[in-house]
């Protein structure tokens, strides 16, 4: 899949901005704050309706205005697809799929699909669980648009659950609230290790090849004993865990059971790779992690659309290898760099040089 055209409107640094884009690399020159980063959120947004850099939507939407646009022409292997979304900060977002209204925005999860690669992903390595958690969610968000619905449902009652034990509600009161947490909890995590099965293989296999030195391993760690890759017996133990600890939660105010509480692991040899790896084998599992979620997609028939965010002026030569074969293998790659001196000279496409929220094509080489 590529998007063949790319439209902004009141997004961010751009009140106004129409791409035409195809196939291949392009690559966006542009100091920090010039806007090119603006381009690439823009685009992780039609994939998880969510921005990777702030929390809220309000940011997204260019001062003065009330919503912001994005609108994408994809093209899928069998079919031109006509997305847009309207982001909205005080009301919801409205989508439209080949300018049909759609009755909620998550109808267009799975129309663009995106592996983004950034100097922010050393966060997976050294940050907190939760930014792993969000790793494996996307993971499976990509290789099932289905369960974006699930994960923001587990979300939404969680928040309930949550406001119901700081009011310190009855057991009456919370049990709709643990019958749906532990439900779609249950879900997620059996989701969570399918998705690691088959993800854990093809990681070890690449950081082998970038670093031989001590083998890489993932494992899961979970706040329910034996977790299952079956749904039900994963909700039973949530259940199960919530009457043990009942009156912690009500205490703390907080649901203390469920996939938001759990985390991946990453191994070097015997070493947790967190406190353990140095910078260069941190940027190795980052690397490998990245590029095995591609490899993954791949294996399910899909073809991603490649993001790599200033990502080459910290990588040595050795890692940049691995990147520039799949920046040249993806069907389509985006690349953001400050100064052209830091594209590796290996990689040609189409160029835009990106300068006070506005793009203009420079050359086109290769």
């Amino acid at each position: 899949m590529f998007i063949s055209n790319l439209a902004l409107t009141t997004f961010r640094s751009y009140k106004s901005l129409d791409l035409e884009l195809a196939p291949g690399i392009s690559i966006f020159i542009g100091r920090n704050g010039e806007g090119k980063t603006n381009i690439i959120e823009s685009i992780l947004y039609l994939s998880f309706l969510s921005s990777h850099r702030v929390s809220s939507d309000q940011p997204l939407v260019q001062l003065g205005s009330a919503s912001a646009y994005v609108r994408a022409k994809t093209q899928l292997p069998d079919r031109e697809v006509l997305i847009e979304l309207e982001i909205n900060a005080e009301r919801a977002n409205r989508a439209r799929i080949n300018q049909n209204p759609t009755r909620s925005q998550k109808e267009i999860f799975g129309i663009v699909q995106t592996i983004y690669f950034s100097p922010e992903d050393l966060d997976l390595v050294r940050g907190d669980p939760s930014e792993r958690r969000k790793f494996i969610d996307q993971l499976l968000i990509l290789r099932s648009p289905r369960m974006a619905g699930v994960i923001s449902d587990f979300e939404r009652a969680v928040r309930q659950r949550n406001s119901l034990l700081k009011s310190r509600a009855g057991t009456e009161s919370l049990a709709a609230w643990d019958e749906q947490v532990a439900n779609f909890g249950g879900e997620i995590i059996a989701a969570r290790l399918q998705a690691l099965r088959d993800f854990e293989p093809i990681f070890q296999e690449i950081y082998r090849d970038i670093s031989s030195e001590k083998p890489a391993s993932i494992s899961y760690k979970s706040s329910i004993e034996e977790p299952s890759l079956t749904a039900a017996e994963n909700t039973a133990k949530i259940l199960e865990r919530m009457r043990v600890t009942r009156a912690a939660e009500i205490e703390r105010g907080l649901t203390l059971t469920g996939p938001h509480r759990d985390d991946l692991i990453l191994n070097l040899g015997d070493h947790l790779v967190k406190g353990y790896a140095s910078h260069g084998e941190s940027w190795s599992i980052a690397l490998s992690l990245k590029l095995a979620t591609y490899q993954l997609l791949e294996k399910d028939g899909l073809k991603p659309i490649l993001i790599l965010d200033d990502v080459f002026s910290e990588l040595d030569e050795e890692r940049r290898v691995h990147l520039i074969k799949l920046a040249k293998s993806a069907e389509q790659t985006f690349i953001t760099v400050a100064v052209e001196n830091d594209l590796p000279k290996e990689l040609s496409g189409n160029k835009y040089l990106v300068k006070s929220g506005s793009v203009s094509k420079i050359a086109m080489v290769g």
